[in-house]
């Protein structure tokens, strides 16, 4: 019997685009699993528009797994519709009730940024080159992914979507890169999910350590498989 789970769909942040996955992707298929990369929109305008095509993609492959990145966890919950999700340095959203798409500090930090018709630069121009440098194995892959990467209106941040009602007793676990994430995972451990933390690790660390982070995902699954099993 194949090991579990066989398929898996990574739902991409729509900051960075589907390319900067690409090498996650097959670093799952070289663990023997299927596995895709959900489309967002062309023209993201909206967090319920990126939950709607990433929905749609859900229902197309009926994944075993859904992995989630960054602010694509926002928007996973609602998507995943019960399957189990590993959030990779990933946003939650909250309990109950709907979640803008980025922190009001966050927004506020990079309205600046916005040019005259509301349009952000590419969210590797929001940071001090050292630090977006850093994120990079080396610059042919930093050039090849920033070639591709979106624009977002700085109004998308203030759209918002909501979450299922008791979505965090879902089968859910948390993989973080370093401490960006710190809230996220110590609301992951309160609630009992599998965690793990790759120690000084940047937030697309999937682009250094490819097959490290296929396999952490995947014995995070492997723990939530065993717990959900256990319940059963």
């Amino acid at each position: 019997m194949p090991a579990w789970p066989e398929s898996i769909l990574l739902l991409p942040s729509p900051l960075v685009g589907v390319h900067a996955y690409a090498v996650l992707a097959e670093a799952f298929r070289a663990c023997g699993r299927f596995s895709e990369i959900a489309e967002p929109p062309s023209q993201v305008t909206t967090g319920v528009q990126v939950r709607e095509a990433f929905r749609r993609a859900v229902l197309r492959m009926s994944p075993d797994l859904v992995v989630a990145h960054s602010n694509a966890g926002l928007v996973a919950p609602a998507v995943a519709d019960g399957i189990p999700v590993v959030f990779v340095d990933a946003a939650l959203p909250p309990t109950v009730g709907q979640t803008t798409m980025a922190p009001p500090a966050l927004h506020d930090s990079i309205a600046g940024l916005a040019d005259s018709s509301g349009l952000l630069p590419p969210w590797t121009q929001w940071w001090p080159e050292d630090d977006v440098a850093a994120l990079f194995p080396d610059s042919q892959v930093r050039a090849s992914i920033e070639s591709q990467e979106p624009r977002l209106p700085l109004s998308y941040f203030r759209t918002t979507v909501g979450a299922p009602a008791r979505w965090e007793a879902r089968p859910c676990a948390y993989l973080a890169f370093g401490e960006t994430y710190a809230r996220e995972q110590a609301r992951a451990r309160r609630l009992g999910w599998p965690v793990a933390v790759l120690d000084d690790a940047l937030h697309l660390h999937h682009l250094h350590e490819p097959t490290g982070v296929a396999e952490r995902v995947l014995e995070l699954a492997r723990r939530l498989n065993a717990t959900e099993a256990h319940h059963e």
